[in-house]
C-alpha cells in the first residue's frame, strides 16, 4: 500500500501542469488592489520578521495553503512557481486537501518570497509591476533575470539587496 501511494506521488510530480497566468486582486482599483497585496503579505509577516522566527517558523513547516496564496500574490504561472520552488501545484494541492505542512527548505524559501515580494510591492506599487521587473534583466545582478535567482535561498538574497539599492537610489 505504502508503495502505491509512494508511486502516485511520484508520477503527481512528474506530470506537467497546464501553462496559465493566475490573475491576482481583479479590481481596477491600484490603491484597493495594493491594500489586498498588503493584507495578504501582512499574514506572513510576523513569520518572517526577524531570523529567528524565520528559522523557527521555517522547521515547523507552513501550512500548503501558504504556497497558494504566494502563488495567487505573486501572479506566478503554475510552471514559474514549480520552477523556484521545486514542486508541483498538484502537489501543493494534494498537502492541502490531507492537512499537511510543507517542509522546511520549501517553508524557508516561501517566507523568504513573501518578504521579498513584501519589500518588491512597497518600491514598485504592486506585485505585478514587481513581477514584470523581476522579468527583466537587472544591472545589479550581472544583467541576469532576478526570476531566475529565486530558486535558491542565495539568488533571493542578491534579489533583496538589489531592491534596497534601487530604494535608496543607488543605480549603478
Amino acid at each position: 500500500m505504502a508503495i502505491k501511494k509512494e508511486k502516485a506521488a511520484s508520477k503527481a510530480q512528474a506530470t506537467p501542469e497546464k501553462h496559465r497566468k493566475h490573475v491576482i486582486y481583479t479590481s481596477g482599483d491600484s490603491a484597493t488592489t495594493y491594500v489586498a497585496e498588503q493584507e495578504l503579505i501582512y499574514g506572513y509577516k510576523s513569520l518572517y520578521g526577524d531570523d529567528i522566527s524565520l528559522l523557527t517558523n521555517s522547521k515547523k513547516g507552513l501550512n500548503a495553503n501558504a504556497a497558494l496564496d504566494f502563488l495567487s500574490l505573486s501572479g506566478f504561472t503554475q510552471d514559474e512557481f514549480q520552477e523556484t520552488f521545486k514542486t508541483t501545484v498538484k502537489t501543493i494541492q494534494n498537502h492541502v486537501t490531507r492537512d499537511l505542512t510543507l517542509d522546511a527548505a520549501i517553508s524557508e524559501k516561501l517566507l523568504k518570497s513573501f518578504a521579498l515580494f513584501d519589500k518588491g510591492v512597497k518600491i514598485f506599487g504592486s506585485a505585478n509591476s514587481f513581477h514584470q521587473w523581476l522579468d527583466t534583466p537587472a544591472y545589479g545582478l550581472g544583467n541576469q533575470l532576478p526570476f531566475d535567482l529565486m530558486d535558491t535561498i542565495t539568488g533571493i538574497r542578491l534579489i533583496e539587496e538589489e531592491l534596497i539599492r534601487i530604494e535608496f537610489g543607488d543605480l549603478a
